[in-house]
């Protein structure tokens, strides 16, 4: 019996042991995770660096560049004008992480929502501008796949138009330099927008996450993102000397690491240190058997300093000690506008019911319902100023 209990202990030790050397090894791959990378030449559609460019990741804000994009065209077929409202309805305040302190009423131009969009990532009025656009934010997904099914983005499912996570809403690097491309060559009418580094709603400030606008002399935008399951990614467009570069980074670990190496990615290709694969940015294949990578554990977790540290150590630049790749922060451009309020028909009070005289009763049915006056919704106001 005691030989048999030694035995039951020694076998459950092995096994112990044997999960522990598991997990150590899950965490020493976690350490060494290589997030994807892309450099591409932006007039060329050379491949200059890729890494990991195919995979599929979770595309938080970065999502609001296809927002733009199905935005700028309704534009440019006249289905709306810069100065059409877009008024921030109950499901658009319904979002989650809503930091512009709007309402439900809110309203303001389509100009000023994309800069609320793309400069200061507010995802309720990315869902705004959507039912805006489409009719209803359902409608205006649609939309956003199609056009990444007409741009070739193969790694790509959109579910909603601002990047909030979603387990099946889904990118590559490879196809946000497609998306970016095609939004900055096809609309140079909105470049400011990218440019701006902060926007100032109602009074309150949103500065850009975007450290390279005012850090990386040339930058051009484009948009940055961050949710806990894809870490923080970055699509970036940069130009020296007449040559025009975009960059993708994804997955970073601290807007530092995610700027950092975004700006030597830039100095390296600019340099002629990286130079063309041999095959042009629609050429790079994805990889649809993948699967995301999930950072939830990495960057929202116990295990986050740990991993940080890891990462501190493979990409010091930037932390004390060690060069940077950016410089001192310089002026850029700001953009402030005021929203107005329009009543909602929500909003408008019911009156009470009439009386129903008896006469008008059908007493054999009794089923006669309260009659309600409707009252129909006040017309927008203007905007102040």
């Amino acid at each position: 019996m005691l030989r048999s209990a030694a035995l039951t202990i020694l076998v459950s030790g092995l096994l112990l042991s044997a999960q522990a050397g598991t997990r150590l090894l899950a965490a020493d791959e976690a350490s060494t995770l290589t997030t994807p990378s892309l450099v591409v030449d932006l007039d060329t559609g050379d491949v200059l660096h890729a890494e990991a460019a195919g995979d599929p990741w979770y595309p938080a804000s970065t999502t609001k560049l296809m927002t733009a994009l199905i935005t700028f065209q309704a534009l440019e077929r006249g289905n709306l004008e810069l100065s059409t409202p877009v008024i921030l309805s109950r499901n658009a305040m319904d979002q989650k992480a809503a930091y512009a302190g709007l309402k439900t009423g809110s309203a303001m131009t389509v100009k000023d929502a994309l800069y609320a969009v793309l400069v200061g990532s507010a995802n309720e009025v990315a869902v705004a501008l959507a039912e805006t656009v489409a009719g209803s934010e359902a409608s205006f997904v649609e939309q956003m796949n199609a056009e990444a099914d007409r741009l070739g983005m193969t790694a790509t499912q959109f579910t909603n138009p601002n990047g909030l996570f979603d387990p099946e809403q889904t990118v590559s690097a490879r196809d946000l330099a497609l998306l970016g491309r095609h939004v900055f060559q096809m609309f140079p009418q909105y470049r400011d927008i990218f440019r701006t580094a902060a926007v100032t709603i109602d009074g309150k400030e949103l500065v850009s996450y975007n450290d390279l606008i005012t850090r990386y002399p040339g930058t051009m935008g484009l948009k940055t993102g961050f949710v806990c399951p894809a870490g923080r990614n970055i699509v970036a467009i940069a130009e020296r000397d007449g040559k025009r570069l975009l960059a993708v980074v994804l997955g970073a670990t601290t807007g530092r690491e995610r700027s950092e190496r975004t700006a030597k990615l830039f100095d390296e290709a600019f340099a002629g240190s990286v130079s063309a694969k041999g095959h042009p940015l629609a050429e790079l294949p994805n990889s649809p058997d993948k699967k995301p990578e999930d950072m939830r554990m990495r960057l929202c977790s116990n295990q986050t300093a740990a991993y940080e540290a890891g990462q501190n150590q493979r990409y010091p630049m930037g932390l004390p000690g060690a060069p940077s790749y950016l410089k001192a922060p310089a002026p850029a451009p700001a953009y402030s506008f005021q929203t107005w309020f329009v009543p909602q028909p929500e909003f408008v009070p019911v009156p009470s019911a009439k009386p129903i005289q008896a006469a008008r009763l059908n007493t054999s049915a009794q089923t006669a319902g309260e009659i309600i006056e409707i009252i129909p919704p006040e017309k927008p106001s203007q905007p102040n100023g």
